[in-house]
This record gives structure tokens, C-alpha cells and sequence, in this order.
């Protein structure tokens, strides 16, 4: 393996506060001093935020009593070797051995040092490094206090690790919290900084790589992690690329989309593009009647199934063409726009041969049929893809706060792959193997933006469902590129201008950027 691969593979790692002890205890044992760990880590903390287009030669360390507050002083010793004016706030009575001699170094060298956040001196932007990960009890007193005006001071804040006061393994705040600019993350992922409520403080999140031998990764989470991140590199290595050059349209898979309703005609029709953006094959769309023109004016390449319809414009039963039958798809996606009538036509998708992918009214139809009974007898795959609210009516005992738990438990229960849909969206199967998509945008949080996602998801698995491709890396590449288009999209037509519509427009150029960026690296 190349130091790139390598690189890759360490992206991917997720780890708890007890994991990264034992990762760290085995490095220890086999020789690196400490000293020589936090020399290499203030050291790559300080090259990265000289390659930063930083405002400004006057810092504040935030030194903590632990390693972590060490790791702030090496920061601040070299910027200051660099010509940074620099200034340390050291609050603490009583520092940890190795850290203490950074302090009184830093002393010795003449940089200024204050026990009163009062006292420091205004300055361009501050490095945090009063707790690492692994801290447990609340913040409280002076500390919290010094904190909270932190908060305040308007500054871009570098956190070392974690922002001080995130529990490293739920993203909790521990009663007060810095708001970081900028998180490095130090050696592999924290899980903590892939849960939601600690995203409002992490700012930017990077990995800061000090070469920990893959092997005593593995020797402590094992040669397959049971919490991975979402990267470009599993998105390359699912997707059906490059085509074979005689691939011909019944090779690529044939995906029926159950989907819309007179009422909710647009919900078919952003999940037929999203389909079309995936690649797939042949693409069938079963609707109402009534919708079946708007359908084909704007995917003219699908085959569009005109259904019979209740008087309320959903459909009332399935009626697809000559001797067709739902096994004879490749993959099935159901629910977007169909509305709470169609509970017959869940019912006999369930009951189908073929792999299921439920969305929206189906998610709630199930949940009336009750979730676990109705998946129970299941043979094929089944995906659900809800999102909190329907998270909830679906599993109304698991509590998600803790959503890679939360996720981890509903796969459990029901056999089926789970994926809880939010701004850090989780993916677990019935083993527990989970992916977290580190990378999203609020710009996503709009009506139709899941159906497209359904709509890709669907069009991905009709053409790789027959490789060896595990079916949760499946569903983690299309939430992965989903969320590339919203952010691409973002950047280009700000978080405001990216309605569903738009957002189908972008999948392709994330397709085209993936391409352009494996040839670079080739």
C-alpha cells in the first residue's frame, strides 16, 4: 500500500475516546516518546496554519493542563520562532509534567504568559488547546466563564483535536463549549465531530495525519471499523466506472420508480432526475393517470406507467405493462409523493424479490403497518430513508441524540440497511457497519431535495446490485455525492439558491469533478 492509499484509508477511521487510548498506548509501547509525539504534532499544526492565508502576526494560545495544552504551547513556540508576536493564557494551577516544561520553555523564550483572560492582549486569531479528547466532566467556573467571552471576542479560533469542552464521543457540549473556525483533528476521527449538535462548533474540521502505523489501527478497530467516514474514495470504488465498452442498456439495470400523485406530481418528477443522473439503464416510472403526460414532457427517456388513480389523484393499484411483474426490475424505489392512501401498493412491494428502497410515504405506511413485523419477511434487501421525524415514527423507543447508535439499533431490529438523513447523515446495516457523511450543507434542507436522493440512490444500486458491492457502501456513495452537489451548488448559487430542481442540475458536474481529479492523481 502507498503512502496515498494509505493516507485514504486513515480518512475513513472513526474512533472513541477508549479507541484512540488504545491506538495510542500501542505507539507508546513500541517505542515513540511523547515528547517526540507532541513535538511532531505542534509542528504539523504550525506548518498548516502558515499554508493559511491568515490575518494578521499576533496569536493567543489557550494552553490547557493536559497534552493537548502542549500540543497549544509547541504551536505557539514555533509561530514565535516565525515572528508571530505571541501570547499564552495558562489558567490552570496545576499542568501535566511534559506540558509544564513547554510552559516554562515558552516563558524562558520571553513570550508573555497570563492567568486572567482580562489580561491577554487583542489579537488575530487564537489556538485552543484547554481540553483534548477524553474530557468527560462539565466545564464550570472561571473556566467557563473565560470560554464563554472567548465566544465573544469574534476571533477565528484553531481548536487542537476537539473545540474545548465536545465530548469526544457524542459531540455533547460539556455545560459550555468553544465555537472553533477550524478543528484539526488529530491522527484519526473522533466520532464526536461527526454528530450533529457538535457541528455548530467545529467550524472547518481536517485530519491531521502523524503517521500512526495502520497496523495498530487495526489491531484495536479491526481490519473492517465498525464507524467509517463517507469519502471520494468509496464513491470511486463503488460506481460502475469506467464503462465496459459493450455495455448495452439492459446491462445497466432497470429501475421502477413508485412515486408521486396528483397533488405531489413534482415529488416524481425530481426522483426521476435524480435517477437519470445516476446512469441507469432503463428507468420505469409507475403514476397516477392524471400525471402521466407531465412525467413524460420532462423525462422522455423513462417509460412512464400510467396507473389507475383514487378520486383524490393517488395511485390506486399498479398496473404495469404486458407480463411485467416487480421481480422483473432490478431495483424498486417507493414512496416520494404517493401520499398515506397507497397502503396496498407498500404492502405488495414488500412482498417483492427484488431489493427495496423506501422514502417518504412509504416510510409512513410502514411505520402504520409497524416496522419491525412488516421488514421481518424480507429476503431481499430493503433500504429505509428517513428523516428525523420519520425516524421517529417508525422506531418511537430509539432516541437519537446519539444517531450513530440511533441508526445502529433500527438496523438491528429490523434486518434492513438505515439511513437517517440529516446534516450529519447516518447509514448503518444489520451488523452494525455504519458510515457518517462528514461533508453537507444547510442548503440541502429543502422540500424534494430527498427525493432526488431516493431517485440516485435507486439508479446507483440497479447497476452494481449485481457486483460484490456491499449495499450500505451503495447507499453512503449516493449520500455522498448528493451532498457534493448541494455543496458545489452553494458555493456557486449561494445556500439560498439551491431548490431540488437545481440541485439535479449539479449531480453530473460532481460525477465530472470525481473523473478529473482520479486523472490528476493517476
Amino acid at each position: 500500500m502507498n503512502n496515498q492509499d494509505l493516507k485514504h484509508l486513515k480518512e475513513i477511521f472513526v474512533v472513541t475516546a477508549a479507541q484512540m487510548r488504545d491506538v495510542e498506548s500501542r505507539i507508546f509501547a513500541a517505542g515513540m516518546p511523547i515528547p517526540a509525539l507532541m513535538e511532531k504534532v505542534g509542528r504539523l499544526i504550525c506548518d498548516r496554519l502558515l499554508s493559511m492565508t491568515l490575518k494578521g502576526s499576533s496569536v493567543g494560545i489557550l494552553a490547557g493542563p493536559g497534552h493537548n495544552g502542549g500540543d497549544a504551547l509547541v504551536v505557539g513556540r514555533e509561530l514565535h520562532f516565525r515572528g508571530y508576536n505571541v501570547w499564552i493564557y495558562q489558567p490552570f494551577g496545576q499542568l501535566k509534567e511534559l506540558t509544564n516544561q513547554h510552559f516554562y520553555y515558552a516563558q524562558s523564550l520571553g513570550i508573555p504568559c497570563f492567568s486572567q483572560l482580562a489580561e491577554l492582549p487583542d489579537c488575530d486569531f487564537l489556538v485552543d488547546g484547554l481540553f483534548g479528547f477524553g474530557l468527560e466532566r462539565e466545564i464550570t467556573g472561571n473556566i467557563a466563564e473565560a470560554i464563554n467571552h472567548l465566544n465573544l471576542w469574534n476571533k477565528p479560533i484553531f481548536s487542537i483535536d476537539l473545540p474545548s469542552g465536545i465530548h469526544t464521543d457524542t459531540g455533547a457540549v460539556l455545560g459550555t463549549a468553544i465555537c472553533a473556525s477550524h478543528t484539526f483533528c488529530l491522527g484519526l476521527w473522533k466520532q464526536g465531530l461527526l454528530q450533529e449538535q457538535a457541528i455548530q462548533y467545529t467550524g472547518e474540521t481536517e485530519l491531521i495525519d502523524f503517521d500512526i502505523p495502520l497496523a495498530d489501527i487495526q489491531a484495536v478497530l479491526g481490519e473492517i471499523p465498525t464507524i467509517k467516514r463517507i469519502t471520494q474514495n468509496l464513491v470511486v470504488n463503488t460506481l460502475p466506472l469506467p464503462l465496459s465498452p459493450i455495455l448495452h442498456k439492459y446491462k445497466s439495470g432497470h429501475l421502477l420508480l413508485i412515486c408521486g400523485s396528483k397533488r405531489y406530481a413534482g415529488g416524481a418528477i425530481l426522483t426521476g432526475l435524480g435517477a437519470r443522473a445516476s446512469g441507469i439503464g432503463m428507468l420505469s416510472i409507475a403514476v397516477p393517470e392524471s400525471i402521466k403526460p407531465l412525467l413524460v414532457s420532462h423525462l422522455p427517456e423513462a417509460l412512464i406507467i400510467g396507473c389507475p388513480e383514487t378520486n383524490n389523484g393517488a395511485i390506486s393499484h399498479l398496473q404495469l405493462p404486458g407480463e411485467t411483474t416487480l421481480n422483473s426490475f432490478t431495483v424498486i424505489a417507493c414512496g416520494p409523493g404517493l401520499t398515506t392512501e397507497v397502503t396496498p401498493i407498500v404492502e405488495q412491494v414488500m412482498k417483492s424479490e427484488v431489493p427495496l428502497i423506501l422514502d417518504a410515504d412509504a416510510l409512513n405506511i410502514l411505520a402504520q403497518l409497524g416496522t419491525i413485523t412488516s421488514l421481518k419477511n424480507r429476503h431481499q434487501p430493503t433500504i429505509l430513508t428517513p428523516h428525523g421525524g420519520e425516524f421517529h415514527r417508525l422506531f418511537p423507543e430509539i432516541d437519537i441524540t446519539n444517531r450513530v447508535k440511533g441508526v445502529q439499533t433500527a438496523a438491528s431490529q429490523t434486518g434492513a440497511i438505515v439511513l437517517l438523513k440529516g446534516a450529519r447523515t447516518a447509514i448503518a446495516n444489520e451488523q452494525g457497519v455504519t458510515w457518517v457523511n462528514s461533508e453537507s450543507t444547510p442548503a440541502l434542507a429543502r422540500g424534494g431535495s430527498g427525493d432526488v436522493l431516493t431517485g440516485l440512490m435507486g439508479g446507483i444500486l440497479g447497476q452494481v446490485v449485481n457486483r460484490q458491492v456491499n449495499m450500505e457502501d451503495v447507499v453512503a456513495t449516493a449520500v455522498w455525492w448528493h451532498s457534493q452537489a448541494g455543496i458545489l451548488a452553494a458555493k456557486e448559487r449561494t445556500e439560498l439558491g439551491v431548490d431540488a430542481f437545481t440541485l439535479t442540475q449539479y449531480l453530473s458536474r460532481v460525477l465530472a469533478q470525481i473523473q478529473t481529479d482520479e486523472i490528476c492523481m493517476g
